[in-house]
């Protein structure tokens, strides 16, 4: 009976206790949750990000969850759900199995800043905007820790989850909405590589203001950053092409996203005009850029228009790399090499929903560019033989490089450009994966690959090793390449950049595209090479 009392009274006193500290009556933890009240309370995930968080993995790294709460996501998916346990219940090791875990979501769980389906009017806004704008579903996806969504990145944060599209209503809106919000985008300021939240979102937009002088103009409550970067129009074909090749939907071809098609095509026109006319007078290009810096990649010289280009080449002009940093010879073969693919597979899309005449025009435009890259984009190098250039200007000059970003010279066969076997690709493979033939391959005691000027000279991106891992055949470098990646993870999360000698010297604790892109590195291997991930014998694992 003692025992008894003993009990019931500790028991009511922390009834007691739990009901009322501090004299403030509280709430009993059984009430539900109010998900609007609990959001509220969510994290900044670029803060947690860099924090690790239990549990943690069982390999030897013992790699954090890095997830955020479910209650903070800011997208989900059943399907998306199902993926996961799937692959990190068949990798054998446990440390990668993590990374995949927290990486293969990252996008959803941390960058839908804002989502409709569709159904609901938008809300009322002070901002005005055209009316045949922003219909249908819609979609703003940030690439991390910076409030706003770069056409190139958001394509490719999303590139791992096209194939669930047909099976999940859900990622099919969510891709559908990227779709058109991208449209808009490129209506609005085709020459822009970043932008605002759309005006019906309700959110405010982010003014970074680096003082640019840019021509054409644009709206600084649209656009958060105007580099003309060749590879953003690429990539919108691209998210289209993707869905497309997916679902097999025509949802998006809407006169808005022809609109988008034939300001696309103007500025192709535009960018394919030389320097100088056939008279020899100088004509200025439509797009100039000047930033005030005394970092010599963030603007253009020449009164911002760069370095002279030749004509008759076919080929088209980018003022920027997908690094976002200037370009030297305003020739860019891999961003060249990307559009006249997207092109050529939008133009079948065109051909197959009855719009001959502008698949016709579309095609023209892919192989006269196609044609260029080969023409002018290939050159002979005294060691390595005939290899891509990195830029050219057409008047025979050219930059020998890879950068890790994409899209990439490393990265050709991913674009279906090349086939890894081509013997130019291997030739230019062996020397941007070599020191002394790529400048910008760094290698250290605890990091290696290909990094670029926009971070500097001491850090690598891991983005270009996961791209090495894809385009290779070869066990031994994959798994090298994998180890490496995974090593330098220890925060559960994929880097922007390492320091090849101290791994823990890290730029960006929060970067969903290179998180997306080991995710697609991870789904790759599974279908490729199965046995690397899950062990001899085992069968392959298709995400479709």
């Amino acid at each position: 009976m003692k025992t008894k009392a003993v009990s019931l009274g500790l028991s009511m006193l922390l009834s007691c206790v739990s009901a009322q500290i501090g004299g403030i009556q509280q709430e009993p933890l059984r009430v539900p949750l109010d998900p609007t009240k609990y959001k509220e309370a969510c994290p900044d995930y670029k803060n947690y990000a860099m924090r690790k968080h239990p549990p943690y993995s069982d390999g030897p790294l013992e790699l954090p969850f890095q997830r955020p709460s479910k209650h903070c996501r800011t997208f989900t998916s059943p399907l998306v759900e199902k993926t996961i346990k799937d692959m990190t219940e068949k990798i054998l090791d446990k440390d990668i199995a993590r990374l995949f875990e927290n990486a293969f979501p990252n996008t959803l769980d941390t960058t839908v800043r804002w989502h409709v389906d569709g159904t609901v009017k938008h809300k009322k806004s002070k901002q005005t905007w055209d009316p045949e704008a922003w219909k249908g579903p819609q979609s703003f996806i940030v690439t991390g820790d910076i409030n706003a969504e770069w056409l190139r990145d958001s394509t490719n944060q999303l590139a791992q989850y096209q194939s669930l599209a047909k099976k999940d209503k859900a990622i099919h809106n969510l891709i559908l909405g990227a779709i058109n919000t991208q449209v808009e985008y490129v209506i609005g300021s085709p020459y822009c590589n970043a932008f605002q939240p759309p005006p019906p979102s309700g959110l405010s937009p982010t003014y970074q203001g680096d003082g640019d002088d840019v021509h054409p103009a644009y709206e600084q409550s649209f656009v958060f950053e105007c580099k003309y970067e060749l590879d953003s129009i690429a990539h919108f074909l691209s998210l289209t092409n993707q869905f497309y090749n997916h679902t097999r939907s025509i949802e998006f071809l809407t006169p808005r996203w022809l609109l988008a098609i034939d300001t696309l095509l103007e500025l192709l026109e535009a960018q394919s005009k030389p320097t100088f006319s056939e008279k020899g007078s100088f004509q200025r290009n439509e797009y100039s850029f000047q930033r005030r810096t005394n970092t010599g990649t963030e603007t253009l010289n020449l009164n911002g228009v760069g370095n002279p280009l030749n004509g008759g080449t076919g080929l088209i002009r980018s003022a920027f790399r997908p690094s976002d940093d200037a370009t030297i010879l305003g020739f860019l073969i891999p961003a060249n090499a990307m559009v006249s693919i997207e092109l050529r597979r939008t133009a079948a899309i065109l051909q197959a929903t009855s719009k001959k005449q502008l698949a016709s025009t579309v095609l023209g435009w892919a192989d006269a560019i196609g044609a260029g890259v080969w023409e002018h984009g290939v050159v002979q190098h005294k060691k390595y033989g005939k290899v891509f250039a990195f830029e050219v200007d057409g008047y025979g000059s050219s930059i020998l490089m890879d950068d890790a970003n994409l899209p990439s010279l490393l990265a050709l066969p991913l674009l279906g450009f090349v086939n890894s076997d081509d013997e130019v690709y291997k030739n230019t493979r062996k020397m941007i994966l070599e020191k002394n033939g790529n400048p910008y391959y760094l290698t250290g005691d605890e990091f290696q690959g290909i990094g670029g000027p926009h971070i500097g000279l001491q850090h690598a991106w891991p983005m270009s090793v996961l791209v090495q891992a894809m385009t290779s055949d070869s066990d031994e470098e994959i798994k090298k390449c994998l180890g490496l990646v995974k090593n330098a993870s220890t925060n559960g999360l994929i880097h922007e950049s390492i320091m090849v000698d101290y791994a823990l010297d890290y730029t960006r604790s929060w970067f969903a595209w290179a998180n997306s892109v080991f995710a697609q590195t991870v789904l790759d291997l599974a279908q490729r090479k199965p046995h690397l991930l899950f062990g001899e014998g085992a069968e392959p694992y298709v995400l479709d």
